[in-house]
């Protein structure tokens, strides 16, 4: 009986090696209450089912296993822990808040393995904490930093006040949340836009209502002594409307009123305070139009959910699992140092509308996306307003006063 039970357990062994060698698992970490998370996750699941039906790599199938952050340093690097010794992940994904992501760095430096990072635009922070090459080679970073968004923000703005003579930016507010993401914001815009006198900056902070804020008399109160031609909000998505009902109720209405949240809640544009609020994002359901990889996951997620993708996050995160899995399929293997040299010889036409590859940043080696874009509701769309060839829409100016 007793070398019965061996036999078995032996056996047992065998079999779950075997599973163990057929499945690359990928560990997922987004803040969960937020839109960026919640579809972040869900179309990165969505990548994963795609490359499964069509017969995994080289014969394995993706198992993709999320934690939630919280938004929060400790919960994030916990995530890291778990996924790396409990759940023995072979590559990480995701990723939104600065703040969170610099609690996963000492982690991932630890486990030394692939990350392909959808979030994370603080750079100052951020990429100091990752370092320079060799040692953060390991961290792909597909959102730009906040000095690729801002340069480009910066380029075109320039761009719209020549084209449209009657949009006209001399001073500009920054309401940010009082995190990292908010506070490299601040940084940058005053570094981009105020570095040589050509704009007044002003700015004040604010506690986000993802970590329990949600007053934002104090912000809004400095935002309209200051008078500026273009108010913008660094928050999050459960910023968005109650920022617009508190402005309404102050009666604050800038020549621009523009918001820069990672996402958007769900149904945003068909509120009334949402039409021709102005945002900086990668992507919008107009690129349909123009962008055939754009409507193939557009429809493969309204499919799959039943609701609309709210945020380019999810495009982001449904692209890393994708590159991963290329990069995995030419390495051969999940080994950190041929992953890196496989993935970087990247080249991936993106739903996003940008063609992916890596190149060094101001830090780290591997950076992805570099440029943003400018957008405005209307009509309960996301238009492109800029760049001009990937134009959906002229501007409404200036944001109509409240009634």
């Amino acid at each position: 009986m007793k070398r019965f039970v061996l036999a078995i357990a032996a056996i047992a062994l065998v079999v779950s090696g075997v599973a163990a060698q057929g499945t690359i698992k990928i560990g997922g970490i987004w803040t969960l209450a937020d839109i960026t998370g919640k579809q972040g996750s869900a179309a990165a699941q969505l990548a994963v089912d795609e490359i499964n039906a069509a017969g995994g790599i080289s014969g394995k199938t993706l198992q993709l296993i999320v934690v939630d952050d919280e938004g929060k340093a400790d919960k994030a690097a916990a995530a890291v822990e778990k996924l790396a010794t409990v759940d023995k992940v072979d590559v990480f994904v995701g990723g939104m808040a600065s703040g969170a992501e610099l609690g996963k760095i000492p982690s991932f430096k630890k486990y030394n393995k692939v990350v392909m990072s959808t979030g994370a635009a603080g750079s100052a922070t951020v990429e100091k904490a990752l370092g320079p090459s060799p040692e953060s080679d390991f961290y792909f970073h597909l959102h730009p930093w906040d000095y690729n968004q801002g340069a480009s923000y910066a380029e075109g703005w320039d761009a719209i006040q020549k084209k449209y003579p009657n949009v006209q930016i001399k001073k500009i507010f920054l309401a940010y949340e009082e995190g990292a993401f908010g506070k490299s914001s601040w940084d940058s815009t005053k570094i981009l836009f105020g570095a040589d006198k050509r704009y007044t900056i002003d700015g004040a902070p604010f506690k986000s209502a993802l970590l329990g804020g949600g007053d934002y008399t104090a912000v809004l109160e400095a935002a309209k002594a200051f008078k500026p031609d273009l108010f913008l909000w660094a928050g999050y998505d459960a910023d968005a409307l109650p920022l617009l009902e508190q402005s309404k109720a102050m009666k604050f209405s800038p020549g621009i009123y523009l918001g820069a949240p990672p996402g958007w809640p769900i149904g945003f544009g068909s509120s009334r305070l949402a039409n021709n609020v102005m945002l900086y994002g990668m992507w919008s359901t107009a690129m349909n139009d123009t962008n055939a990889q754009s409507k193939k996951f557009y429809d493969a997620y309204v499919k799959r959910y039943r609701e609309e993708p709210a945020t380019y996050f999810a495009l982001l995160a449904y692209d890393a699992v994708k590159i991963l899995a290329n990069g995995i399929k030419a390495a051969g293997t999940t080994e950190t140092a041929a992953l890196v040299k496989a993935l970087e010889a990247t080249s991936y036409a993106s739903a996003l509308g940008e063609t992916i590859t890596f190149k060094p940043s101001n830090v780290i080696k591997h950076q992805g996306i570099t440029r943003q874009k400018i957008l405005q509701w209307q009509g309960g769309l996301q238009e492109v307003i800029w760049p001009f060839e990937a134009a959906t829409a002229a501007p409404v100016y200036p944001f109509p006063a409240w009634k």
